[in-house]
C-alpha cells in the first residue's frame, strides 16, 4: 500500500512538473496568438492543442473565472517563477508590477466591457511574460485586451513580448481616453444647461460623471505609479525582449491623468454652481410663497371677522353687505402688497 502511494505521488509530481501536453486543448483558453519572427500574428484555435515548442512568441489569454484554467495554471510547467504563478492565481484588486531577469509579472486595471460597449466598471488583468510567452488572464471581459486582439487580427506586427504588453497598456490608455472624452462632452452639455438656467434632473447625471472621473483617476494614478517605479528601477538585469518602455507609457498616463483630474475639478465646480442655482430657485420659490401668504392673509382675516357669529358686526343690515366685504378684502390685499413693496419684499 505504501509502495502504491509512493508511485502515485511520484506520478503526480512528474505530471505537475511536465510541460503542457500538446495533445490536449488548454482549458479556459479565451484566445491564443502565435507571433512569428517577422512580427506577424497568427490566430490559433482555442479549442485545439497548442504546441509550445515553436518559433516566435505565444500569447495565451485565459478566463480565470473558469476553475479548469486555474487548475491548469497550478499544475502545468510553464517556465515561469512561482511568484508569477501565484499572481495569476491570486485575487489581488490592486495594481503592481514586478520584474526579474527572466520574467515580468503583475496586475493592471482595465475597464470592463459588455456585449455593446465599454462600461465604467473596473476589472483587472493578471499577466506573466517571459521572452517567448505572455500569459494573461481575467475574471471579467475587459476592453483593452479585446482591442489588442482585434488589432492583432487586423495584422498589427509585434516585435517582442514587451511590445505586446505595451500594446495592451496603450489600449488601456486609449480606452480610458475615449471614456474621458465622453465625460468631457457630457460636462460641456451640463455646463450649457446650467448657464441657461435649465437645471432639471442634472444632479444625478453630474454625480455619475463625477464618479466616473474619480474612478478613472484612481485607475490611472495606480497605473502610472507602477510604470514610474519600473522606470526608476531601469532595465538593468532584464533581457532585451522584456524591457518595457516604461518612461513613454508613464508620460502618456501622466498626461491623461492630468486631464482627468481637471475634469474632476470641473465637475466639482459645476456641481457647486448647480447647487447654488437650485438654492437660488428654492429661495425664489420661498419668496413667491411669502408674498402670496402676505397678500392673502388680510382677506383671510376679513373673512374670519365676518364669519364670527356675534352681534354688532358691520354691514349686517345692508343689502349690499357682501359687496362691501369683498371690497374690504381687495383693499386689504392691495394694502399688504404696497406695504411689502415699500419695505422691499417685492421688487
Amino acid at each position: 500500500m505504501q509502495a502504491e502511494t509512493s508511485v502515485a505521488q511520484s506520478r503526480d509530481v512528474h505530471d505537475a512538473s511536465s510541460p503542457p501536453s500538446p495533445s490536449v486543448a488548454i482549458p479556459g483558453l479565451v484566445w491564443a496568438f502565435r507571433i512569428h519572427s517577422d512580427g506577424s500574428p497568427e490566430v490559433l484555435p482555442a479549442d485545439q492543442p497548442i504546441p509550445f515548442s515553436h518559433e516566435g512568441l505565444l500569447w495565451l489569454h485565459l478566463n480565470l473565472a473558469d476553475v479548469r484554467s486555474l487548475q491548469w495554471l497550478a499544475s502545468a510547467d510553464l517556465g515561469i517563477p512561482a511568484q508569477s504563478r501565484a499572481i495569476l492565481l491570486s485575487n489581488d484588486n490592486y495594481q503592481h508590477l514586478h520584474a526579474t531577469e527572466d520574467c515580468v509579472h503583475g496586475v493592471i486595471s482595465d475597464l470592463m466591457r459588455d456585449i455593446a460597449e465599454t462600461t465604467e466598471e473596473t476589472g483587472y488583468l493578471r499577466f506573466a511574460m517571459t521572452e517567448k510567452l505572455l500569459l494573461s488572464g481575467r475574471r471579467h471581459a475587459l476592453a483593452a485586451v479585446e482591442a489588442t486582439r482585434r488589432a492583432l487580427e487586423g495584422g498589427r506586427r509585434v516585435e517582442s513580448v514587451a511590445t505586446l504588453l505595451e500594446t495592451i497598456v496603450e489600449q488601456v490608455t486609449d480606452t480610458m481616453d475615449r471614456m474621458s472624452d465622453r465625460i468631457a462632452q457630457s460636462l460641456d452639455e451640463i455646463e450649457e444647461q446650467v448657464l441657461s438656467d435649465s437645471v432639471t434632473d442634472l444632479r444625478q447625471k453630474l454625480g455619475r460623471l463625477r464618479r466616473g472621473c474619480v474612478r478613472l483617476h484612481r485607475q490611472l494614478s495606480g497605473l502610472r505609479l507602477v510604470f514610474h517605479r519600473l522606470e526608476q528601477k531601469g532595465p538593468a538585469g532584464l533581457k532585451p525582449a522584456l524591457q518595457l518602455r516604461a518612461g513613454r507609457l508613464a508620460q502618456r498616463l501622466d498626461d491623461l491623468d492630468h486631464a482627468v483630474v481637471e475634469m474632476r475639478e470641473r465637475s466639482r465646480l459645476l456641481q457647486e454652481e448647480l447647487h447654488l442655482k437650485i438654492e437660488e430657485q428654492g429661495n425664489q420659490s420661498l419668496r413667491v410663497l411669502s408674498v402670496l401668504t402676505g397678500i392673502l392673509m388680510p382677506p383671510t382675516l376679513v373673512t374670519g371677522i365676518f364669519g364670527m357669529n356675534t352681534k354688532g358686526l358691520p354691514f349686517t343690515d345692508l343689502d349690499t353687505a357682501f359687496l362691501w366685504a369683498s371690497l374690504l378684502m381687495v383693499l386689504s390685499s392691495c394694502a399688504a402688497y404696497f406695504i411689502m413693496k415699500r419695505i422691499g419684499v417685492i421688487k
